[in-house]
């Protein structure tokens, strides 16, 4: 299984966005507090649209609560990565793959990413920005790893339970 880590996020908006994503691809999303906001937040929800109902998380109120519980590999994003997000072969790894992100205006905590060095990767950028778009960020690193596994579990095409597969040939004005 695929788990997001958000340590501290501060932008409802941002982890609203990051619970749709989550929906659609079957990703359990891990919140560590203090959160930036209410979880009940109108911004939060406007963010996750009508997908909110559908999102599973948990809250844990630091990262010592979270890891005591929590098995398998971890991935720690930063802009300070030894690492590329796309160099693991994700499809290999037979354990739950966690994926950590730090808050929009700090981070990851600093120390923690010292002590895991090895583990730390980064989404390619230059020297323009010093990041991405947190949300953009785990949607594209949760693709990287479908991508390599194949996308389980996910439609390849629009779903019969939707519109369908042949809907565009059904169009016949915009």
């Amino acid at each position: 299984m695929i788990h997001v880590v958000l340590c501290q996020p501060e932008i409802p908006q941002n982890t609203g966005n990051i619970m749709r994503t989550c929906v659609g691809t079957n990703v359990k999303l891990h919140l560590i507090e203090p959160l930036g906001f209410k979880i009940d937040d109108a911004k939060l929800r406007r963010s996750a649209v009508d997908y909110y109902d559908h999102i599973e998380y948990d809250i844990y109120p630091d990262w010592e609560s979270f890891i005591k519980t929590h098995q398998g590999k971890y991935f720690f994003l930063t802009r300070y990565g030894k690492h590329a997000y796309h160099e693991p072969k994700y499809n290999e790894i037979n354990e739950d793959i966690y994926l950590v992100f730090g808050s929009e205006s700090h981070g990851i905590n600093r120390i923690l990413l010292k002590e895991q060095f090895e583990n730390t990767f980064r989404i390619p950028s230059n020297d323009k920005i010093r990041s991405l778009n947190l949300s953009n960020c785990v949607a594209i690193c949760i693709f990287e790893i479908l991508r390599q596994k194949g996308f389980p579990n996910l439609e390849l095409q629009e779903p019969d339970t939707l519109k369908g597969k042949n809907y565009l040939l059904t169009v016949t004005e915009d």
